[in-house]
């Protein structure tokens, strides 16, 4: 629960997905692609959190399945065809290695399966707060707190997440503490 993980972003673009019942956000800067839901090679002893590999125009990127590493629920059978296929975010994290005392920093891809992508947005469009512990989230993975105006919400409909004047809440997610630990196993 360091301050630096509770930090509000500034000047971040962020893209807003569905996990279960919960609202995400990631930083776009750490967004390489958006793909269909991609069928998955399972990787034998891998943890039950990793979906499997993909090849992703000839690179193969490890899946993890969303709602798994946010302790969400098991997805249940949406009643549209086309919902049931979510889609899988494709992201880029900064990873550090000591190669012979040199210090160097590259990007590896990481899959990371969502219901839903719901939309991009400017921090200026939302509020964001600091949040220190939410309900059943772990509060390593949260940087923030946002809130999006209603008139923002694509798709429209009474979903989840709130409504009125106070707009939907989502979580912004510290990607490299959540994602991490699964590029080390």
């Amino acid at each position: 629960m360091s301050e630096e993980n509770l930090a509000p972003i500034p000047t971040a673009r962020l893209l807003v997905f569905r996990v279960g019942g919960l609202s995400c956000a990631a930083e776009v800067d750490q967004v390489r692609e958006i793909l269909p839901r991609l069928p998955t090679t399972r990787i034998p002893g891998a943890p039950p959190v990793v979906a499997g590999l993909v090849n992703v125009r000839g690179t193969l990127v490890t899946v993890v399945e969303g709602w798994r590493a946010l302790g969400q629920d098991p997805p249940t059978t949406p009643p549209l065809p086309d919902a049931a296929a979510g889609s899988t975010i494709i992201l880029e994290l900064d990873r550090s290695s000591a190669a012979e005392g040199a210090s160097e920093r590259s990007r590896t891809l990481i899959g990371f399966t969502v219901d839903e992508v719901v939309d991009m947005l400017a921090v200026g469009d939302t509020t964001l707060e600091r949040r220190e512990s939410l309900p059943g989230v772990d509060p390593t993975l949260v940087k923030a707190v946002g809130r999006r105006q209603v008139g923002d919400v694509a798709g429209g409909g009474g979903g989840r997440g709130g409504g009125g004047a106070e707009g939907n809440l989502f979580i912004v997610l510290n990607v490299a503490a959540l994602l991490g630990p699964v590029l080390t196993t």
